[in-house]
């Protein structure tokens, strides 16, 4: 999931080299946290908080199988 959201977080930025992913595993749930240049930020939200609320449903769809929640904070 790690790999999913760097490589769409890379395709919206302009400065690609300033998205950092962290991954943390927790015991219910999977924290990801997306930073990204501060420029950048109003790309990756998108308006109205439609890109961040589209790639949260895509993690939530990939994060079935595993059983466990996932979280993405964006910073």
């Amino acid at each position: 999931m790690k790999e999913l959201v760097e490589f769409v977080a890379k395709s919206l930025v302009d400065d690609p080299t300033a998205v950092r992913v962290v991954e943390h595993n927790r015991r219910t749930a999977i924290v990801i946290e997306l930073r990204v240049a501060p420029g950048d930020m109003g790309r990756v939200i998108g308006k109205d908080g439609r890109v961040a609320n589209a790639l949260r449903t895509v993690l939530r769809s990939v994060s079935a199988a595993s059983g466990k929640r996932v979280i993405l904070e964006i910073g």
